[in-house]
Formats: structure tokens, C-alpha cells, sequence
């Protein structure tokens, strides 16, 4: 049932592919057939490459699956060493090719190549795509550095050399990986740090093997990284740090355990409160509208967990909600939504994460491409924050999200559609005044002006019928629904379905103004 729905992360070799596709002189065998190949478009329509993915791809057929499919597999690995010429060699296969059991990895490693070959084993039907791109990476690190056992060297102090850190986990159909990786290039050249590698984004097998010249690894993306980054600590003694800069506060908490892992004096810029001017406007008077905001978060755990912090404790929103579609990451998640005094919404089922939005009734949604389209129908503002994504998330603008910077990027992606959303409830006030006219539309279109009624009453209409199957719903008068529409659009749905629940308790036929007044004294009762 799931494949007819959308889904917020595909398939294992989906992840593997994004790794793939992100370094350079590596090539990827996947075993599967024609139907599995569509993940070519996710690079082309999404990240705008103008080159595919370096994936062969099997393709078997149907009337292949009586011969023998194990030679199959071999020809077009043999053929994809001869044509592409890689450092290294990732083999694997799809969740079709999986129940055929061809081991194409066990295949490439008896061919003689005198090149690494990775030998993939995603299980399809128990892991998701970000798993797999970490799983992925891991086996690539691991495989890659297996003759780096046991040696030591010399601190960056006793070299007499500038400390270097090696920045793991951006990769492509990340977001806002490229501007992230810059933004936090310049931060650490301010602070007299190199970065010694950049993986897997735009890393080869050599630079890989390049990593253990780094003294500490920054783990920039959890769900990616991390479990490369814990092998690395145990095996190579590189240690990594744990805060992702994601924000004011996160990224002065990032500088500081840097700093301290490499023995350096933390300056005293860190904790400047110009640095960002998130910082300046949260203590200004405008920010006054922003106080209190309820706030609904739902994502990736690393963007979700940052989202929480950065509304709670640097813009002074009420998170109302707060989830991820991550399972790897919902030990992180839950304790953060309980210190909230919420309880996490752990799921890949975007329908329940559109209840959950109806629910609570928040002002903004903090979300994925899937939330934006539930926000849109509820008529709520909506940021995206993390992956899934749509291609207006892939800007060709400078558009970081950690750092400072990526701090005055996350302040303006967030309020904007708050002050948009201040503009709806003021032309919903006085649209019936002489000096607008007809058609007049707020930035939401379909919610605002009088020339989009029809559709709004669907709207209204798709909200109510939402909120129960009874078939004795209480009719609106015009006079009740003249009264609804004066109150804010971001809690009218909410006001609606308990003026409707309060008619039905009361007996009432039709709902009018007198009624609405009268659900409003019960529930503040």
C-alpha cells in the first residue's frame, strides 16, 4: 500500500546512489531491473546535473530470469571497469533484484580487478535511503582504510602546522549541502583551521584515503556520518564533534567543542551577539509579532532537532509539534519533543503527519515538500527544512543553512511567511471595506479576497468534513460564516470544528453567530 502514497525516503540503493553520485572517480554496478532505473531523474530534475549518475545498471527482463542472470551481472560489471576506468568499484542491488540472490558483490570480488571492489548488502524491505547512503559511506571509509590500523602521528602542535578537520556526510539530494560546505569552510578559515577533506561530496578514493592526515572529523550530517565517524574514532583515534551548526547557538556551541578537541584557546568572537542578525532582530521590537508563535516541526532528525532549538530558544516560537521520518534518529528526537513537554511523532506516513498538523493547529509549519503541500491545503504558512525536497529547494543561490550566515538564511526562510501570513489576516479583516476590490488575493491566492470565495468555502468545507463521518453535520448560516471568517485564518479550521463538535453536543440544527459565540464561552470554560 505505501508505494501508492508518497514516501519520505526510498529505497536503500537509493542512498547508495546519492553517495555515488557524489564523489568523483567511483562507479556504482546495480544489479536490477528497467523499472528500478527512474532514480537517474532525481539528480537531473532536482540537482540540475548536467551529467547522469556513474550507475550501470543491469536492466534484466523478465525472460532473462529463466537463463542464467549471474553471467548477466558479471558481463556488464566486466564491461563498466573497461568503459569508466574507476578507482574503486561499488556493487549492489535493488529491492527487485534482491529476492534473486545473484550476490553481485561475491561475483565482482572473483573477477580479479585489481581495484577496490564494495560489496553492498542494503536490505531493502527493513532499511530506507538515508541508511543506505550511511551504510554506504561506512563501507566505503572502512574498505578504503583497512591497512590504517594501528599507526599513530604527531599532534598538529608538535608539526608546528595550522590544525585540519575533515568535513563528512554532505552529499547530493542533501539539503543545502554545497552551501553549507562553504559556509563552513570560510567559519573555520576565520578561526585558523583548514579542512584536510570534504567527503562524500566531491571526494575520490584517494582523497579518502587521505583522512586519517586530519585531526579531527566534523561530522556535519548524523545520518549520514555518524557511524562512519564512530569506526574512525575507534580505529584511527580521530575524534569527531557532535554538534551540528545549525543556528546561532549551535554553531557557538560547535566553535567551542572544536576548539576544545584541538586544544586551542576559544576566542572570544564566538560568542559575539552580532555574528548573526537573527540575534539582533529576536531582541528587536518587530520581534515582538514573533513571540509565542506556534510552531508545528517535522523532518530529518538533524534538521528537525535544530529546528526545535533554534524556534524555542532563539526566536521565541511555542513548538506545539515535533517529529521525524528518521527511525535512526528518533532516540535523538524523542527526549528533545519530552523536554518540550511534547511527545515525538516518529512515522513515514505523511497522512498522519497532516493530522497531527490539523491537530495542533500551529501558525507555521517547519517541514518537508510533503508538509508544504498539507500546509497548503490547511491554508497554514509553511518553511521547508529538510529533505524530501522539490527543485525551488535547490536554489542556484548562495543559500547555507549552518553557520552565521546559514543563521540570517533560516531567520528569513521562517519569518517571511509569518509576515506573508500577517498580511492574509489583515486582508481577511478589511476586504470588505470600499477601497479593495474585487479579486483582490493575498500572496496565499486561493485563501484571500473576494474573488476566490468559492474556493476558499471548499477549503473551509475540506477542513470540516475532516473533522468527522457523522452525517447530522450543523449547517453554517451566512451569518455564522460571516462571523468565522473575521477570526484568523492560521486558527480559524481549529475554531470551525469546535463550534461544529459544540452544535452537535447542543443539539443544534444550524450554526449562526450567536452559536459561535456561545461554542467560544463554552470552551474557555
Amino acid at each position: 500500500m505505501e508505494l501508492t502514497l508518497w514516501t519520505y525516503e526510498g529505497p536503500p540503493h537509493i542512498g547508495a546512489m546519492r553517495i555515488a553520485t557524489s564523489m568523483k572517480k567511483l562507479h556504482y554496478v546495480l544489479h536490477a531491473p528497467q523499472g528500478d532505473t527512474y532514480a537517474d531523474l532525481l539528480f537531473t530534475m532536482i540537482e540540475r546535473r548536467g551529467s547522469r549518475p556513474p550507475v550501470t545498471y543491469t536492466t534484466f527482463q523478465a525472460r532473462d530470469l529463466g537463463g542464467d542472470t549471474a553471467e548477466l551481472v558479471k558481463g556488464h560489471i566486466k564491461e563498466a571497469v573497461e568503459r569508466f576506468n574507476p578507482e574503486a568499484l561499488l556493487v549492489g542491488e535493488s529491492c527487485t533484484a534482491e529476492l534473486i540472490q545473484d550476490q553481485p558483490g561475491s561475483l565482482a570480488k572473483g573477477m580479479g580487478f585489481d581495484i577496490p571492489v564494495v560489496s553492498l548488502e542494503l536490505p531493502a524491505y527493513s532499511k530506507k535511503e538515508n541508511w543506505g547512503g550511511s551504510e554506504t559511506f561506512y563501507q566505503i571509509v572502512r574498505n578504503l582504510l583497512k591497512d590504517y590500523f594501528g599507526e599513530s602521528k604527531q599532534t598538529w602542535q608538535e608539526e608546528k602546522r595550522r590544525p585540519r578537520v575533515n568535513l563528512l556526510g554532505p552529499t547530493l539530494l542533501g539539503f543545502r549541502c554545497r552551501d553549507d560546505i562553504l559556509e563552513i569552510q570560510k567559519l573555520l578559515g576565520q578561526h585558523g583551521i583548514d579542512v584536510n577533506v570534504v567527503a562524500p561530496l566531491g571526494a575520490s578514493p584517494a582523497d579518502i584515503i587521505r583522512i586519517p592526515d586530519a585531526d579531527v572529523n566534523v561530522c556535519l550530517y548524523p545520518e549520514i556520518a555518524e557511524s562512519t565517524c564512530i569506526w574512525l574514532e575507534r580505529n584511527l583515534n580521530i575524534p569527531f564533534t557532535k554538534t551540528v551548526p545549525l543556528g546561532v547557538g549551535a554553531t557557538q556551541d560547535f566553535l567551542r567543542e572544536l576548539h576544545e578537541i584541538l586544544g586551542m584557546e576559544i576566542p572570544q568572537s564566538v560568542n559575539e551577539s552580532n555574528n548573526s542578525k537573527l540575534t539582533w532582530y529576536s531582541n528587536s521590537v518587530d520581534s515582538n509579532y514573533l513571540t509565542g508563535k506556534r510552531v508545528f516541526i517535522f523532518g530529518d532528525g538533524t534538521h528537525a532537532l535544530a529546528a526545535a532549538r533554534i524556534a524555542n530558544e532563539e526566536l521565541g516560537f511555542k513548538v506545539v509539534g515535533l517529529g521525524t521520518y528518521s527511525r535512526e534518529m528518533a532516540r535523538k528526537v524523542r527526549p528533545a519533543a519530552k523536554a518540550l513537554g511534547l511527545e515525538a511523532l516518529i512515522t513515514n506516513d505523511y497522512l498522519e503527519v497532516e493530522e497531527a498538523i490539523k491537530e495542533t493547529s500551529p501558525e507555521l509549519v517547519l517541514g518537508t515538500q510533503m508538509e508544504r503541500h498539507s500546509a497548503k491545503r490547511l491554508g497554514i504558512p509553511c518553511a521547508v527544512i529538510s529533505t524530501p525536497m522539490h527543485v525551488q529547494d535547490v536554489p542556484a543561490r548562495y543559500s547555507p543553512q549552518m553557520g552565521w550566515e546559514g543563521a540570517n538564511v533560516i531567520f528569513d526562510d521562517w519569518v517571511h511567511p509569518l509576515m506573508m501570513g500577517l498580511e492574509e489576516h489583515l486582508i481577511g479583516m478589511f476586504k470588505h471595506d470600499f477601497e479593495f476590490v474585487d479579486g483582490h488575493q493575498s500572496h496565499l491566492g486561493h485563501l484571500g479576497g473576494k474573488g476566490n470565495q468559492n474556493v476558499n468555502q471548499e477549503v473551509k468545507t475540506k477542513i470540516s468534513s475532516d473533522s468527522t463521518t457523522s452525517n447530522s453535520d450543523p449547517i453554517w448560516t451566512h451569518e455564522g460564516e460571516k462571523e468565522l471568517s473575521k477570526i484568523p485564518f492560521f486558527v480559524r479550521g481549529k475554531v470551525r470544528r469546535n463550534t461544529e463538535n459544540y452544535a452537535r453536543q447542543a443539539g443544534c440544527r444550524e450554526i449562526n453567530e450567536e452559536t459561535l459565540f456561545d461554542a467560544k464561552a463554552h470552551y474557555k470554560a
